[in-house]
């Protein structure tokens, strides 16, 4: 017997250009897909939804992808963000909704678990990161170096495999390797169970990210999660990248954050119950500026305040290469609260 969200997500499929036109308004049709920036709504063309199934049987109507994160979903994802949907009760609502269903008693939706093909399952997440080292003395330390990320306390949630495999895209040149050192980051809920994990290919050696089309690519359930350094406390910080959080903690290594991965999931991540300042290191562009607006939206009523961090150039870590440590220490102490640049920041 099907789902709920099974049934629901297939009559989605159906209606997925009524859908995109409804939840993704600021893109426009191109042959069999829609194209807009990303999930989050932002104009562009990095994010492309099949409106039909490929005629080979291949892709599934209603299946996306962001090119330039690697991320994909289905309809019920872009429902989901759309609305600030917390739970799977009120993303199906929604949908219901849009495709005037009946609205069920509660009793009636049961909790479900949905196999989300193209993102990789958590089970396939938790594998790879049960197979994956430290990283110290990896390319990972090195590559990281290489970014002036180099003091990784509190870093557990990073580890190391030295022959991750990659699928080429068609982007990708014929020749392309299928296999390279990676990068594995660990998602997590609140609860710190393994949800998914984020995979940056790198050179071997480590001197930059693997010469490949789309080098960092997430896999499992990422909604509401992220990758977490430190534990939980009343005053965090979160971001899109994970090299970003990571910049800001060679000057802030004691404050918890969250690198949500893209500006999407950003949007959308969980409050710990006992968080009541949240800093966010948003990236400087559109999408950086709609997942910060919506984070205060969601902040506000569960009592939580909002610090906007601000970048110079594009994010924290162009800031800290370009830059370096003492005029990073400078920036941030004219943004952070004073009572947290004393607990949090380093001297410059």
């Amino acid at each position: 017997m099907q789902s709920p969200a099974t049934i629901i997500a297939e009559r989605l499929a159906e209606n997925a250009e009524g859908v995109c036109r409804r939840y993704l308004s600021n893109g426009h049709r191109e042959g069999r897909y829609w194209l807009v920036g990303d999930v989050h709504n932002t104009p562009g063309r990095s994010l492309y939804v099949r409106l039909a199934a490929s005629p080979d049987g291949r892709g599934q109507a209603g299946k996306w992808t962001d090119a330039q994160s690697g991320d994909h979903g289905d309809l019920l994802d872009i429902i989901a963000i759309a609305r600030n949907c917390r739970t799977m009760r009120e993303t199906l609502d929604e949908a219901r909704y849009f495709l005037s269903l009946p609205i069920p008693p509660p009793s009636e939706d049961r909790p479900v678990r949905r196999n989300k093909g193209p993102t990789g399952t958590p089970e396939a997440a938790r594998r790879l990161w049960a197979a994956s080292k430290p990283v110290a003395g990896t390319s990972v330390a090195a590559y990281l170096a290489s970014r002036q990320i180099t003091d990784l306390t509190g870093c557990e949630a990073l580890r190391f495999h030295g022959n991750c495999w990659y699928r080429p895209s068609k982007d990708d040149a014929p020749n392309t390797r299928p296999a390279w050192p990676a990068m594995i980051s660990a998602v997590t809920d609140l609860d710190g169970s393994v949800t998914g994990v984020h995979r940056t290919w790198l050179k071997p050696g480590g001197s930059d990210k693997a010469p490949v089309a789309y080098p960092r690519r997430a896999m499992g359930h990422l909604l509401g999660h992220g990758v977490r350094f430190g534990s939980s406390g009343p005053v965090m910080m979160a971001g899109e990248g994970i090299e970003t959080m990571l910049s800001l903690r060679q000057v802030m290594p004691m404050m918890p954050a969250i690198a949500g991965l893209s500006a999407a999931h950003l949007a959308a991540i969980l409050f710990p119950a006992m968080l009541r300042r949240l800093y966010v290191a948003r990236d400087d562009d559109p999408a950086g500026a709609g997942a910060l607006k919506t984070l205060t939206e969601r902040a506000i009523p569960a009592g939580i305040e909002v610090v906007p961090l601000e970048p110079r150039l594009g994010d924290f870590n162009d800031d800290l290469t370009t830059f370096g440590r003492e005029r990073l220490i400078a920036r941030l102490r004219d943004q952070l609260r004073t009572e947290d640049a004393e607990r949090f920041l380093m001297q410059g």
